[in-house]
């Protein structure tokens, strides 16, 4: 399906779970700025919703709520997207307003949240630039472990795919991403294999397609 086919079904999903006032804010929070986050940044990068939800409730350090425009969860990051809008309310903002508005993010940083800001002339104008640092900082839940291996640039790009679709990725799918050839991705993915760093999730006398190992997947115990 395309974008806004996905859509529609990624919104309807969050829709039918929802009631009060989770799914007032849904409704109502959720408008143009948020729907151009996804179609010019989200979805060319993944082409998918998962792990995406929109206006996503947190407590409030006065023990209150407050809403995300999404949160991106998984077992080893939790990732706050804002897409802020100069309008009216943010210029005529109260010096108490502003320093709330920066307590609470101070406190999602405090919860384990990284908090990443998009203006929405960012989203319409250089929506590439946007693409490149949700890349990066999803990208980084392994980053760190990455670093500290021996992994050749070749196996970090086939790992950076495999995290970056979220699901079990084929060797033609890789040797279409990178432009190499079948003996070179085979043999590359064998060595990620060894690593357990990728497992084979389909197939048996010759597997088919491959996905995150454990240890990749929970990186952070």
């Amino acid at each position: 399906m395309g974008f806004e086919e996905e859509y529609q079904s990624f919104m309807n999903a969050h829709l039918q779970v929802r009631s009060g006032e989770r799914l007032r804010r849904l409704q109502e929070g959720h408008q143009h700025a948020e729907m151009s986050f996804l179609k010019q940044v989200w979805w060319p990068l993944f082409h998918h919703f998962r792990y995406l939800h929109p206006e996503y409730e947190v407590n409030d350090f006065k023990d209150g709520k407050r809403y995300l425009d999404f949160a991106y969860i998984r077992p080893a990051i939790r990732l706050c997207l804002e897409i802020d809008g100069y309008g009216p309310h943010l210029r005529n903002i109260s010096r108490w307003q502003f320093t709330d508005n920066l307590e609470r993010q101070n406190q999602l940083v405090i919860d384990g949240w990284t908090v990443i800001r998009f203006s929405y002339d960012q989203v319409k104008e250089n929506p590439r630039r946007c693409q490149q640092i949700v890349q990066q900082v999803i990208g980084r839940w392994v980053g760190d472990d990455m670093d500290r291996s021996t992994l050749s640039l070749v196996e970090k790009e086939v790992l950076r795919l495999a995290i970056q679709k979220g699901e079990a990725i084929s060797p033609i799918e890789v040797e279409k991403h990178l432009k190499l050839s079948s003996k070179t991705i085979r043999k590359v993915i064998s060595q990620l294999v060894d690593k357990n760093i990728l497992i084979p999730a389909s197939g048996v006398m010759r597997v088919r397609s491959y996905r995150l190992g454990e240890q990749v997947q929970n990186p952070i115990q």
